[in-house]
Formats: C-alpha cells, structure tokens, sequence
C-alpha cells in the first residue's frame, strides 16, 4: 500500500487538531482553536493518507520549530525544519519507516533537514537516527520538557 499526499483543509485539520496522544506523548495533543486552525491555513501543512485513511501529516519551514527555541538560537539559517505526525492509533506499531520515507522522499530541497523532538520520545529519535539525524543542540522549555535539534544531509 502507498501513502498519497494532499494539501490541509480546514476539516483535516480539525480532525488533526482532535487527535488525542496518552502520556507521556500528550504534549503533542492540541485544541481546535482559530489560531490553530489559521497556523493549518497559514503555513505548508500536508496531510498524507493510507488507502483513503489520513495516517499523518507533515509540515516545512517555520510552522516545524519550536517556537521557545529562538531564545536558545537553535535554528540557524541554512537547513529545512521539518516536522510531523502520525495519528496516535498508528504510533509504535512499526509504521514511522515507510511513513517517514514517503515524507523525506516528497520534499524538494538542497538544504539539509532538520527537527526538532522531545527528548523522551525515543521511539521517534531512534527513527530519525535510522535515516541519518544527529542531535546537534538541545533546549528545554520553561515546563521542563527537553527537546533535541537533529539534521541530516550535513
């Protein structure tokens, strides 16, 4: 089976925005608020799907950082940030291979990529290291939450 890619709506997002993550992966869980909804609209989200069924999403650029991080200057010029997720049923069950593939494979650049990750989510660092990342910084926000930068392709 392949993953199709498509740009956001305002529906997807939603839904996206509704997915629930237990702990400790709840720090990825997110309200349906405006702002929300306009940071969908506003910057390159996509939504990518299994056999009609969205999976996941992906998103380049700004709208990949976080934004705490500036203070800490963890993204210099020069590199792609991405970011992404998979919906929280699909998590660590042996999937992130092909779904981060299929991602990397559809991004057009020269730059070099990076992302930023929470640092107890080992499941997803050990992903990223599979295809190349290393951590290169990391900060923590004022709610103690740890996050590693890693880049590939440098």
């Amino acid at each position: 089976m392949s993953y199709s890619l498509h740009k956001i709506t305002e529906e997807v997002a939603r839904e996206i925005l509704s997915w629930t993550y237990l702990p400790p992966y709840d720090l990825y869980n997110s309200e349906v608020t405006e702002e929300a909804l306009q940071e969908f609209a506003e910057n390159p989200y996509y939504a990518l799907y299994k056999d009609g069924a969205l999976v996941g999403f992906y998103c380049t650029g700004y709208a990949a950082q976080v934004p705490i991080g500036y203070f800490f200057h963890a993204y210099p010029e020069g590199y792609l940030d991405i970011g992404l997720g998979m919906r929280p049923d699909l998590t660590g069950r042996g999937q992130g291979t092909a779904f981060l593939q299929f991602i990397i494979a559809s991004i057009e650049t020269t730059q070099p990529l990076r992302l930023t990750v929470a640092a107890f989510n080992k499941r997803a660092i050990a992903l990223y290291e599979k295809f190349g990342f290393h951590k290169v910084s990391s900060f923590t926000n004022a709610n103690d939450v740890s996050f590693l930068i890693m880049i590939r392709g440098e």
